[in-house]
């Protein structure tokens, strides 16, 4: 009972970080399940299963709060579905997921990290909110984008918010609130998908069903609450947040990436943190005044 208590919890956190940034359910969920000694192809499958209950009810949530870009779901959603039906074959099919790891986790963390400069720039270190140019999307863009972002999410235990979130952030054609909330609800579809894949290779005795059990739990606490902070958070907070949290999750990756000592790359997530920090700060005192000016001058 205590561990499924501490699965729910963990399965609460997880949702409220996705549901409120547009990622990190399944990369968190699935860095505990593998740090408490799980298979990582299991690990994989039992998050995926639950997401397809957290992600149904993270979608109406976001829905209700009027968050969700319906017209981008299904060039998103579907194929991010073949890419996370193919990720979670190839993950059962492959010997290990740390001998793959090494050759995809590096180019995937250099990218993001390079996104969530971009992001934390855009929206943190500027006097004058950027005003959001609503846009068309093409969907030569988002289908690649959803079909390599399902792929990693059902290979790796997660990238589906992580790659899809701040990269159509970085495109300034939407609402950082409707991107989460389209992004959100697309992942109902790669969570079922990813689960066909992975029942193709593991047997219904296989799957960690009280796992599924917790963290769909917790997930379906957190879910409407996510939703309701997406829908209230300013863009310049929300998009600040979101770029310091991908740098702050990549940056041991990216560190060893490039090279860096043991020791130099402890000094530079310390910075890292500090910066995120800083700009979290910054961006909130230039919200107030912008509020404040706006609200000092003649109707």
């Amino acid at each position: 009972m205590k561990n499924f208590l501490l699965l729910g919890l963990a399965g609460i956190i997880a949702q409220l970080v996705d549901g409120s940034l547009g990622m990190a359910y399944g990369v968190s969920s699935t860095t505990v399940l593998l740090a408490a000694g799980v298979a990582p192809a299991l690990a994989s499958a039992g998050v995926h299963m639950a997401e397809i209950g957290t992600t149904a009810v993270s979608g109406i949530s976001h829905s209700s709060f009027g968050n969700v870009d319906w017209s981008k779901i299904v060039w998103l959603a579907v194929p991010g579905g073949i890419g996370a039906l193919l990720g979670a074959l190839a993950l059962i099919w492959a010997s290990s997921l740390e001998a793959t790891a090494a050759y995809v986790e590096p180019a995937v963390a250099v990218f993001l990290f390079i996104l969530g400069i971009y992001v934390l720039s855009r929206f943190a270190f500027r006097r004058n909110e950027r005003p959001i140019q609503v846009r068309p999307v093409p969907r030569a863009f988002l289908s690649p984008l959803g079909f390599v972002a399902g792929f990693l999410d059902a290979f790796g235990g997660g990238g589906w918010g992580p790659i899809a979130t701040p990269t159509l952030l970085s495109s300034g054609r939407m609402e950082p609130r409707k991107i989460i909330g389209t992004v959100d609800t697309s992942e109902f579809v790669v969570a079922v998908c990813a689960s066909i894949g992975f029942l193709f290779g593991l047997s219904l005795a296989e799957v960690p069903w009280t796992i599924v059990a917790a963290l769909f739990l917790g997930g379906l606490v957190a879910a409407p609450v996510a939703a309701y902070i997406v829908r209230i958070l300013p863009a310049r907070i929300m998009g600040t947040a979101v770029g310091g949290f991908i740098l702050v999750v990549n940056a041991n990756t990216f560190f060893s990436a490039i090279g860096l000592s043991t020791g130099v790359a402890t000094v530079a997530y310390i910075l890292l943190v500090a910066v995120w920090i800083a700009a979290l700060v910054f961006a909130i005192g230039a919200r107030r005044q912008d509020q404040e000016e706006a609200e000092g001058q003649p109707v």
